[in-house]
């Protein structure tokens, strides 16, 4: 099973999109996808068409305590099921604030659900910013994927990413790692795109091997600006389900294939337990301009035992 965050804390770039119709792309291939709304805004779901109402089971319910995975999540399509999420989830960040190991609980719900394990993914949709629910997602995923916007100003948001991720990984979840880059609303023929596009590939191909996202693969499929996708959301549609023909669903679908073909090479490279990351790692931030921004403030526990401070100053 993969576990994959999609995560990024700058809005706009296609974070849910992204999350929506890659989880819709797999299990139209086949696999068993449960996408998780981790964003109080539930957009996700209203985007595969579940609003949750007063009494629909909800990821707030898992927090609490008072479901558990399973039993959260719902059925939307063939292979498909989503735990929504609605306002209620903007309290879990209050109301965790004094409990002991608040970033491992949506990892302990899943290892403590047997059947979580029949599912092929998991997709969490995270919320635009680094608080406790984002915490969450990153203890309990083994990958996370990057949407990104082929622009300047979405590289130097990619860089506290990216810092994030190597103090997750060092202090709350050792198997985590930066799999890979999406380009979203890419504008095929612009010289910005490709500069950007080749910005980062020399930044990946420089990394420090230590580091999360050393091995993150930027996918060919690139997501272009496609108005069907923007209309998609108001009918509570995946795009392959609203326009199977236009040139968003052909985007996705070829980003699906891609997400498949990288399964048997994961499974051959996966450990058992991942090493600690090494201190150098840290030092390996991006620099894509001069004016980088400062050192997360993210307190993050240095052991499990350790995990009440990790989101203070999120």
């Amino acid at each position: 099973m993969r576990i994959i965050a999609v995560m990024n804390q700058k809005g706009g770039v296609g974070k849910t999109t992204t999350s929506v119709n890659l989880a819709a792309g797999l299990a139209a291939q086949g696999r068993k996808v449960c996408l998780v709304d981790l964003d109080p805004q539930g957009h996700a779901s209203l985007h595969v068409g579940e609003e949750a109402y007063n009494g629909t089971a909800t990821i707030y319910d898992v927090f609490a305590g008072t479901r558990t995975f399973s039993q959260s999540k719902k059925l939307v399509d063939s292979n498909l099921w989503v735990i929504p999420s609605n306002i209620d989830l903007a309290a879990a960040e209050v109301e965790l604030s004094g409990e002991d190991r608040k970033e491992f609980i949506l990892k302990e719900a899943m290892e403590s659900d047997p059947e979580v394990q029949s599912l092929d993914y998991v997709i969490f949709d995270c919320p635009p910013s680094l608080g406790v629910l984002t915490i969450n997602a990153l203890t309990a995923a083994t990958e996370v994927f990057i949407p990104l916007q082929p622009h300047f100003l979405a590289l130097q948001g990619l860089s506290k990413l990216f810092e994030t991720t190597a103090l997750v990984k060092r202090r709350l979840n050792r198997n985590l790692t930066v799999s890979g880059v999406v380009l979203c609303l890419y504008e095929t023929g612009t010289r910005l795109a490709q500069d950007i596009t080749d910005d980062l590939f020399n930044f990946l191909s420089q990394s420090d091997p230590g580091s999360p996202w050393s091995q993150a693969k930027i996918f060919d499929s690139r997501i272009r600006r496609n108005i069907k996708l923007a209309e998609a959301p108001s009918f509570g549609k995946p795009i392959f389900e609203y326009e199977p023909k236009c040139a968003g669903a052909i985007d996705y679908n070829n980003l699906s294939s891609e997400v498949i073909e990288q399964e048997a090479a994961l499974n051959q490279s996966s450990p058992a337990t991942s090493p600690s990351l090494p201190e150098s790692s840290l030092s390996a931030t991006p620099q894509f301009s001069p004016e980088m921004p400062e050192q997360s403030d993210l307190l993050l526990p240095e052991s499990e035992n350790d995990g009440d401070r990790i989101s203070e100053a999120a």
